[in-house]
C-alpha cells in the first residue's frame, strides 16, 4: 500500500536572538517572570528578513538533505500566518524563490496547526498517487505584529520568528504516517486573532484600525490553557486509536511548542514522562507557530532521539480553535 513519510527536513532561524533580558529594557517584565510562565529563556526576530527568506533557506536544507533539486519537487504546501504580501500567497512565490514556475502551490493559513493541516493534505496527494514528492514549507515571521509595550507583554514575550521545511515521499514500505486527525471550532476565534486587515473593516486597513491595535496579536491566555491541555491529549489519543498504536509504544512525542506549562499538563494528563518521551525546545525559540514542531523534530533527529521504525506523534492546537495529531512509523 502506498504511503507518505517524511524523507528529510530544513530548518533555518534568524541570527537576531532576543532574550528575555533584552525584553526587559522594552517592557515591564522579567526573565524569571517569563521563564515561570512559559519556559522560554530566548527567541530569534527577524532584523529586515522576510517570511520567503527563511522558508528559502530552509528548504534549500531539506532538498539538498534528500538529494532533490527544486525541480524535483511536484507540489509545494506552504504554512503561514504572515506572507511577504497580502497577496499573493507564500506557496507561489516559492516557485519563484526556487525557480521552478509552474510547479502547483497552495496556502494553509491555519496557525499553530499548519504542519497538521499540511500533513493530511500530503498524505492525500501522496496516497492517491497525484504527487510523489511534496514540499512542505512553514514559515513565520510574527516578530512584526507583536505590540512590545507593557501592555502587550502576555503575548509579545511567547512568540518567535523561524521556518521549518519537510519533504514528504512515496513509499510502499512499512513506515511513514499512519494517521492524521485535525479538528477546528471558530466559536473561540476572538481568545486568539489578529484581526487587522480584514474585511470586517472597511476600509480593511487604516491608521484608526492600526491605533485601536486591530494590527497585533491578542490572545487570552486562560482560555487558549485550557481548551489546549483537554484538545491536545483527546486528538493524541484518536490518532493512536486511528493508527492501532498503543501509547506505550510511543518513543517520542513532538507537541507544538507554545508554552512548557502547556506541554507538563498534556504530559501528564497522558501519563507520559516528560523528559523521556516528550520532547520540547521552547526554551531556545518560543513559540514558532506551524514551524515549531517540524523545528523540533529537526532537532530530536540531530539529538539521535529517533530512529528508523520509531512510533514518533506529532500534536498541535492553536488559533481557529484549530488542533490536529499524527501518527507515523519513522
Amino acid at each position: 500500500m502506498r504511503k507518505a513519510y517524511i524523507d528529510a527536513i530544513g530548518m533555518y532561524v534568524p541570527s537576531n536572538v532576543v532574550t528575555n533580558k533584552d525584553l526587559e529594557g522594552r517592557m515591564d517584565t522579567s526573565d524569571e517572570w517569563i521563564r515561570e510562565r512559559s519556559g522560554i529563556e530566548e527567541r530569534h526576530h527577524v532584523d529586515g528578513e522576510c517570511t520567503t527568506d527563511l522558508a528559502l533557506k530552509a528548504a534549500e536544507e531539506a532538498l539538498e538533505k534528500a538529494g532533490m533539486t527544486p525541480e524535483d519537487v511536484d507540489h509545494i504546501i506552504f504554512s503561514t500566518m504572515a506572507n511577504d504580501y497580502f497577496v499573493p500567497g507564500g506557496g507561489p512565490m516559492m516557485t519563484r524563490r526556487l525557480g521552478i514556475p509552474g510547479t502547483p502551490a497552495l496556502d494553509i493559513r491555519m496557525a499553530c496547526s499548519g504542519f497538521l493541516y499540511g500533513l493530511s493534505v500530503a498524505k492525500a496527494f501522496i496516497e492517491s498517487g497525484a504527487y510523489d514528492n511534496v514540499l512542505l514549507i512553514t514559515s513565520e515571521v510574527q516578530s512584526v505584529a507583536l505590540d512590545f509595550s507593557t501592555a502587550g507583554r502576555d503575548t509579545a514575550v511567547l512568540f518567535g520568528d523561524g521556518a521549518a521545511a519537510t519533504i514528504l515521499k512515496a513509499t510502499d514500505e512499512d513506515r511513514g504516517l499512519l494517521s492524521v486527525k485535525t479538528h477546528s471550532d471558530g466559536r473561540y476565534a476572538e481568545d486568539l486573532m489578529l484581526r487587522t486587515p480584514s474585511t470586517l473593516d472597511n476600509p480593511f486597513l487604516t491608521n484608526e484600525l492600526l491605533d485601536k491595535g486591530y494590527g497585533r496579536v491578542v490572545m487570552n491566555g486562560r482560555s487558549v490553557f485550557k481548551h489546549a491541555i483537554t484538545k491536545f491529549p483527546a486528538v493524541i489519543n484518536e490518532a493512536l486509536d486511528a493508527a492501532g498504536v498503543n501509547k506505550r509504544d510511543v518513543k517520542l512525542v513532538v507537541p507544538h511548542q507554545a508554552n512548557l506549562r502547556i506541554t507538563e499538563a498534556v504530559a501528564n494528563r497522558l501519563d507520559l514522562e516528560l523528559h523521556k518521551v516528550v520532547y520540547s525546545n521552547i526554551q531556545k525559540y518560543g513559540n514558532t507557530t506551524s514551524a515549531s514542531i517540524p523545528i523540533a523534530l529537526y532537532e530530536a533527529l540531530q539529538e539521535g532521539r529517533i530512529e528508523p521504525g520509531d512510533k514518533i506523534v506529532v500534536a498541535s492546537f492553536g488559533a481557529g480553535f484549530t488542533w490536529g495529531a499524527s501518527v507515523m512509523t519513522w
